[in-house]
């Protein structure tokens, strides 16, 4: 709670639905991959319980895997989504489109270092210190949207969601590293005390990785 005694403001991070791409194992990156029926299902089933959360607002990643999650939600909430290209996935340059097991058999060394969470060892892809900005931009915007007490979902990508949000809370990226990768439609809760003098400026990791 604040000092004034308002609720905190919340934002709901929620990773998109399924691709034929995650199913195979396949980096996607900026490529705009769309949700398969698996991936449609699982923004249809978790759509009714972020809505349940009465949220105020439904902004999204560009990327039609993202957009369409969003959509699910945004209509089960009676909302209008809110593209926004800031909540991208990283650009993952050279790599988009191989399988894990290429990367791994071309490149062994630089595809441990990317499953660890080090993404910005791809060739011709953003840094996190680029992703970060963006996002966590993005992710500022949107809580101040929000009044004391409100609810505001983010649907993105796994990958710069994980890096987004530890930056966002103040923690070293190899603090970062030992978070879990976000499953498919899994989320995140982020809540906002509104206290500038606190740690990471009032804002604290209330859940991470949930599901329905």
């Amino acid at each position: 709670m604040s000092a004034a005694g308002d609720a905190p403001r919340r934002l709901l991070l929620l990773r998109h639905g399924q691709t034929d791409w995650n199913a195979e194992q396949r980096i996607q990156g900026q490529i705009d991959v769309p949700l398969n029926a698996t991936g449609l299902l699982e923004a249809e089933k978790v759509a009714p319980v972020i809505a349940a959360m009465a949220p105020v607002f439904v902004r999204s990643s560009d990327l039609s895997r993202a957009r369409v999650t969003a959509e699910k939600v945004a209509q089960a909430a009676g909302l209008v989504v809110q593209q926004d290209p800031r909540f991208r996935e990283f650009d993952l340059g050279e790599r988009a489109g191989t399988t894990h097991a290429d990367y791994a058999a071309t490149a062994a060394d630089e595809f441990a270092a990317f499953r660890s969470g080090r993404y910005d060892v791809v060739p011709g892809g953003e840094s996190r210190e680029q992703v970060t900005t963006r996002f966590v931009a993005g992710l500022e915007e949107a809580m101040q949207a929000l009044e004391p007490g409100g609810l505001g979902v983010v649907v993105a990508h796994g990958a710069a969601l994980k890096v987004s949000i530890a930056e966002w809370l103040g923690w070293s990226p190899e603090v970062a590293l030992t978070l879990h990768a976000f499953g498919n439609c899994h989320w995140a809760l982020v809540d906002d005390s509104g206290d500038p003098a606190g740690p990471a400026r009032g804002r604290r990791l209330v859940a991470f990785n949930r599901h329905t």
